[in-house]
C-alpha cells in the first residue's frame, strides 16, 4: 500500500521476451497487485509472466491465466483452501488485440478487485521503477484523478529521445491538446500513468480504442467527465527494445482518431451534458475556414479571403473558451 491506498500495476507486454521479467521484478514493495497482461505474444514473453507469478495455491496449481476477452479476465484460482489472492497476476489474451486492450484488461481486473489506484508500467523496461512513487503520489493524495508522466518538460529528460521521437510527441502533443480539451497537457503518448478507481468506474473503459492512441483516447473520455489531470516530470529511458510501431499507418490512424475524439468531446460535454457557445463557434470556424478555401481555389479570392479570416476569429475565440473551460482540470508538477 501507499500512504493508505491499495496501488496496483498494469504491465502489458507483447513479444518482449527478455524485458517482461525484469520489468515485474523490479516494480516497488509498496505495489499490492502486479496485472502482467500478455497481448499472444509469438516468444517467451508469457513464459516470464508465468515464471513470476505466485504459486501460493494448494496443490501447486498455476495461477496464470489465459483471457479470451480483452474487457476481463477471471483471476482467482480457486482451491480446497478458498480463492487465493496473488500478487503477480498473469492474463493472457487468446488473440492479438493492441496495447490499449492489453492495459484496458489490467484496467478492469484492478476496477473488479477495487483496487484504489491503478498504473501501468510498459513491458518493455522503458519506465524507471523509482519514478512510481513520483505518477502514484498525485492521485494518492486526491490532487488529480489521472497523472502521466512528461518527458518534453525538461532538456535533461528529453536528452535521450531521438529528433524524430521529439517531433513526433510535440506534434502529437500540440493535436491531442485540441482533441481532449487538456489545453496544459504535454507527452500525450507517455505510457507511464496512474488511475484513480473512482475514474476507472466513471469512465466506460471496455470502449476506449484498442491500439496505440488509447492514451489519447482515454483523456478525452477523462475530460468530458470532468477529471482532473495532472504531467509528472520523468526522464526518457531507451534501450535495446525495438518499437513495433509502424509510423507509415500509425500517423494517419491516430490524426483520424484524434479527430473523432474532439467531435465525440464537443458533442458529449457542449451539446449532450450542457450547452456552450464554443461548440457554434467551432463550427462556423470550420465552415468559415473550409468555405473560403474552396473559394480561393476557384479563384475568388476576395471571397474566400473574408471567408477564411470569419472562420479563423471563430476558431481562436472557441480554443480561447474551450481553454478557459477546462483550465482547473490540469495542473503541472515541477521537475
Amino acid at each position: 500500500m501507499y500512504e493508505d491506498s491499495t496501488v496496483a500495476v498494469v504491465v502489458p507486454a507483447y513479444d518482449e521476451e527478455g524485458f517482461v521479467g525484469d520489468v515485474i521484478d523490479t516494480v516497488p514493495g509498496f505495489v499490492d497487485r502486479v496485472y502482467a497482461v500478455d497481448d499472444a505474444s509469438t516468444d517467451g514473453t508469457w513464459g516470464e509472466i508465468q515464471a513470476r507469478v505466485d504459486h501460493e495455491v494448494a496443490g501447486g496449481v498455476d495461477a496464470g491465466v489465459a483471457a479470451s476477452d480483452a474487457a476481463t479476465a477471471e483471476r482467482e484460482v480457486e482451491s480446497d483452501g478458498g480463492a487465493v489472492d496473488q500478487h503477480v497476476v498473469g492474463i493472457r489474451h487468446d488473440r492479438n488485440r493492441g496495447v490499449g486492450a492489453a492495459i484496458k484488461t489490467g484496467y478492469c481486473a484492478a476496477r473488479d478487485d477495487g483496487i484504489d489506484v491503478t498504473a501501468v508500467m510498459a513491458g518493455d523496461g522503458q519506465m524507471d521503477p523509482a519514478m512510481l512513487e513520483r505518477v502514484v503520489a498525485p492521485v494518492v493524495d486526491g490532487r488529480a484523478e489521472y497523472a502521466k508522466g512528461n518527458r518534453l518538460s525538461s532538456a535533461e529528460y528529453r536528452r535521450d529521445m531521438s529528433t524524430w521521437r521529439s517531433f513526433g510527441n510535440w506534434l502529437l502533443t500540440y493535436l491531442t491538446k485540441v482533441a481532449s480539451g487538456y489545453w496544459g497537457m504535454v507527452d500525450p503518448q507517455n505510457g507511464y500513468t496512474a488511475i484513480s478507481l473512482d475514474a476507472l468506474e466513471a469512465v466506460d473503459v471496455e470502449s476506449v480504442y484498442d491500439d496505440y492512441g488509447f492514451a489519447n483516447a482515454l483523456l478525452t473520455r477523462l475530460n468530458v467527465h470532468g477529471m482532473c489531470v495532472v504531467d509528472v516530470p520523468v526522464p526518457a529511458v531507451y534501450g535495446d527494445e525495438e518499437s513495433s510501431i509502424a509510423y507509415s499507418t500509425f500517423v494517419p490512424k491516430l490524426s483520424m482518431l484524434l479527430l473523432r475524439c474532439f467531435l465525440w468531446r464537443l458533442k458529449a460535454k457542449y451539446l449532450v451534458h450542457d450547452f456552450h457557445p464554443l461548440s457554434f463557434l467551432y463550427g462556423v470556424g470550420a465552415a468559415g475556414t473550409g468555405a473560403g478555401l474552396a473559394s480561393a481555389l476557384r479563384g475568388d479570392d476576395e471571397d474566400g479571403l473574408a471567408a477564411t479570416l470569419v472562420g479563423l476569429v471563430a476558431l481562436l475565440l472557441a480554443m480561447t473558451f474551450d481553454r478557459e473551460d477546462n483550465e482547473e482540470l490540469y495542473r503541472r508538477e515541477k521537475p
